[in-house]
């Protein structure tokens, strides 16, 4: 049985998606309170009373969207067995999750605003990409423990920064070039993968 959420809760939640929102498609210093707070359908002042900061916003933020990923990701591995890698990179690099910067994976727009980041928010952003790269090295067949989860983190590193590559040139055919030649990187570094409905 769902929970209904109080209106304290449904303004505390759209608030946190126009943050997250704001801060992908414009990064941490391209939206202000003023900002979020009007995509939020909300006062600045009620903005305040949620997070206190837009340091604290921006920390909630990171933490949602890494955790859609924490979310998403076994939800391809379930549903695509020993083709997830594959079909997981599709969409990751896919002309749809690529013009979508609002609304797209907060690992490849929000790690450059780590470079900057305080030590605290920085640790909160490790543990959670931690947990992807063990969620995908959990898919992967071949090797040790140690061996999978390095190739992971490859294959994050492959996703985060090529999809910000391809986001980045000015001609389609390159952006989707790249794609391409990026997805078939990353299911060599996969290798096999295991079928985790087995």
């Amino acid at each position: 049985m769902e929970q209904t959420l109080t209106k304290k809760e449904q303004t505390r939640n759209r608030i946190l998606d126009a943050a997250g929102q704001g801060f992908r498609s414009q990064g941490y210093a391209g939206i202000g309170v003023d900002g979020i707070a009007k995509a939020a359908g909300v006062t600045s002042g009620a903005f305040y009373a949620h997070f206190g900061s837009k340091d604290a916003a921006f920390q909630e933020a990171l933490i949602a969207g890494l955790g859609e990923v924490i979310e998403e990701v076994p939800k391809f591995q379930r549903k695509s067995g020993l083709s997830w890698v594959t079909d997981f990179a599709d969409y990751y690099l896919g002309r749809p999750h690529r013009d979508d910067l609002a609304c797209g994976c907060a690992m490849t727009t929000l790690t450059p605003e780590m470079a900057r980041a305080s030590k605290e928010l920085r640790k909160i952003y490790e543990l959670k990409m931690g947990e992807i790269a063990d969620i995908f090295a959990e898919g992967l067949a071949d090797g040790s423990k140690t061996n999978r989860l390095g190739r992971a983190w490859a294959m994050l590193a492959v996703l985060t920064g090529g999809l910000n590559i391809t986001r980045a040139v000015d001609t389609p055919d390159l952006a989707n070039y790249i794609a391409d030649s990026l997805k078939k990187t990353v299911v060599q570094i996969a290798g096999e993968t295991r079928d985790l409905n087995v």
